[in-house]
């Protein structure tokens, strides 16, 4: 629990603090504008599930790919350095948006993804320990909870655009039979290649708008003063071998791999999910902007509630009841599976900011930006997996199950994962207070 009379963000770090949350927002708003592009690529350049899926690798390769490097950047230069080459990466993946639709490649798209998610990995690998380090240790847990809060807010944007303004605007998905099945790819070619040219523009359209707004943002902050805190510039020897025998950092490592790796599974398929319900995808779309709502609204709850519960046990509560929605989302077909797989939103809420917290608690300073790198190299969970579901739904069914369904059972494994890391580390907390 937080200790009481001590000020969540202390009013010198309250402007900068103010900004950097911001930047949670932002890379909320590219992962789940980029979600259910996953389904409209599949359509629109006539994909297997497994191979659109690919995007969400292209996405969270990048993480897995710079946030090492990110994390030694910040360490010769500063916290606001990593912040503006991370945003102007950003900007530069989302203006390749216009080569990649002129060219109408796919692969050109999951390049520009890639470059665009270098930014993020700067972002993140900077953000979340900048977050931490201003103020008291004790609140630092709450404070990232807190700025983390602020993420599905950004997340909710990017659905919201995604539902009502890129996804509506999709010829081909306009394209069904009077059963609502998608019949696009039984159209001449010609009438295909002109819808594609239509859509890819509409997809293009929006990236370099944000594009737009990233510039915006990286003016800003070029233009705002940032305070220096302990462990930024610092260069230390042993780095690596004290993260390795730093239990609760060691392991949750593993655990945001299954976290993150869930998180994407549940958001991407949801659309698939509902599409064999016969639910065309702008209103599929709105299920998931439902499960973020669940998602903001129960990050604000598991903040408050950190306050009287130790972050551990709450972690290994929300990991219980989201294998148990999960569960529900694998044996129910029809609206309550449905229910089910959005409701698991609600108890993901808390799991990425608790398990960074907890994971960088003990990390002395030094090894701060290192270890943050680690973690955000973590969200290559949301590179592998995703194509492994997407694998799992093009067989169509499974014993008779509709292999949408049982493609849940990999979310499943995730979350009784994160649920373990709770409960190990709740274990080993009472045993310290003991000692």
């Amino acid at each position: 629990m937080a200790a009481k009379g001590t000020k969540l963000v202390e009013r010198q770090y309250l402007l900068p603090f103010i900004l950097i949350t911001t930047l949670f927002a932002l890379w909320g708003f590219a992962n789940d504008i980029t979600n259910p592009m996953v389904a409209g690529f599949q359509t629109i350049m006539e994909l297997s599930a497994a191979k659109a899926s690919l995007i969400q690798f292209a996405f969270y390769g990048g993480y897995a790919t710079m946030a090492v490097p990110a994390a030694l950047f910040i360490r010769r230069y500063s916290y606001k350095s990593g912040i503006l080459l991370g945003l102007a990466l950003y900007a530069i993946g989302a203006f390749l948006f216009i080569p990649a639709a002129a060219r109408q490649s796919f692969t050109f798209f999951c390049f520009s993804l890639y470059i665009l998610t270098f930014g993020l990995a700067f972002l993140e690998t900077t953000a979340n320990p900048f977050i931490l380090s201003l103020g008291s240790k004790e609140n630092s847990t709450r404070r990232l909870n807190l700025s983390q809060s602020f993420n599905p807010m950004g997340s909710l944007t990017g659905m919201a655009v995604a539902s009502w303004v890129v996804l509506p605007n999709l010829l081909s998905d306009q394209c069904r039979d009077g059963s609502g099945k998608l019949i696009f790819n039984t159209l001449p070619e010609a009438d295909k290649a002109a819808m594609r040219v239509h859509d890819l523009g509409v997809i293009r359209d929006a990236y370099v708008a944000l594009g737009v707004v990233v510039v915006v943002m990286l003016v800003i902050i070029a233009l705002t003063r940032m305070p220096k805190t302990v462990g930024q510039g610092v260069r230390s020897k042993g780095t690596m071998g004290r993260l390795w025998h730093n239990v609760s950092y060691r392991e949750g490592v593993l655990a945001q791999v299954f976290y993150v790796g869930a998180q994407i599974m549940v958001w991407t398929f949801i659309i698939q999910y509902a599409d064999y319900l016969g639910i065309d995808k702008a209103t599929a779309q709105k299920y998931n902007i439902i499960a973020m709502g669940m998602f903001l609204c129960f990050r604000f709850i598991a903040t408050f509630l950190m306050k009287y519960i130790n972050s551990r046990k709450l972690l290994a509560i929300f990991g219980a009841l989201a294998s148990l929605c999960t569960l529900g989302a694998i044996l129910f077909v029809g609206p309550v599976g449905l229910g089910c797989l959005v409701a698991i939103s609600a108890f993901m809420s808390l799991m990425f900011p608790t398990i960074y917290g907890i994971a960088l608690e003990d990390v002395a300073p030094e090894d701060s930006q290192l270890g943050a790198a680690f973690l955000v190299m973590a969200i290559v969970g949301g590179s592998i997996l995703p194509p492994l579901q997407g694998t799992i739904i093009d067989l169509g069914t499974v014993f008779g199950h509709p292999a949408v369904n049982v493609s849940y059972v990999l979310p499943l494994i995730c979350f009784n994962a994160v649920m373990i890391y709770g409960l190990r580390c709740y274990r080993r907390s009472l045993l310290t207070k003991k000692s």
